[in-house]
């Protein structure tokens, strides 16, 4: 992260936050996807995900908050990366990500403010205009970058959750906890 301190509205945004929503593609990977031929002959989708992203999700579990998924595309890898987080709420083909999103803030029992959302792409700009701290990756389309709260240094799949889940940390008082356990 930034050596330059959040801007205090920012802070008092994410300071609220419970529940973490985070798009796949182009936010835990870089967007690209590589085909190879499996075992059995047939092709087999795969992906790049962070290991950073992966200790933030760890960090953020531990604190005792909840995350979730919503990703327009189905892929077997990453709901199994994601139950090894404990990663609670995993929506995938799902391209219209409103419902969603509703469905995991009732289940959560959490308002908009109480949400950070992560996206990189169009489809993700109604969550992002909804969520009390509204977050795109470094990658992002301008679009998306232009009604983001915050728009990480780090590149979608390189670490830029893990920013973001610093970030949050940070600003609700529990960011020296997670360094207590490395002194």
């Amino acid at each position: 992260m930034s050596m330059t301190p959040p801007h205090p509205h920012l802070v008092a945004a994410a300071a609220g936050i419970r529940l973490l929503l985070t798009d796949v593609d182009g936010v835990w990977t870089d967007g690209r996807m590589v085909y190879v031929p499996g075992p059995d002959g047939q092709i087999v989708e795969t992906k790049a995900v962070s290991a950073l992203d992966g200790q933030g999700f760890r960090w953020w579990h531990a604190a005792g908050h909840v995350s979730g998924i919503i990703s327009g595309r189905e892929s077997p890898g990453i709901t199994y990366r994601a139950k090894m987080l404990g990663v609670t709420y995993i929506y995938q083909n799902r391209l219209e990500k409103v419902d969603p999103y509703e469905e995991i803030c009732a289940a959560a029992g959490v308002t908009d403010e109480e949400v950070a959302y992560v996206g990189d792409d169009l489809p993700d700009t109604p969550l992002l205009r909804r969520a009390g701290l509204a977050v795109a990756v470094a990658n992002a389309r301008q679009e998306v970058k232009s009604v983001a709260d915050y728009v990480t240094e780090a590149r979608g799949g390189d670490g830029a959750v893990r920013e973001v889940i610093e970030l949050i940390l940070r600003a609700r008082g529990e960011w020296d906890a997670v360094l207590q356990r490395y002194r």
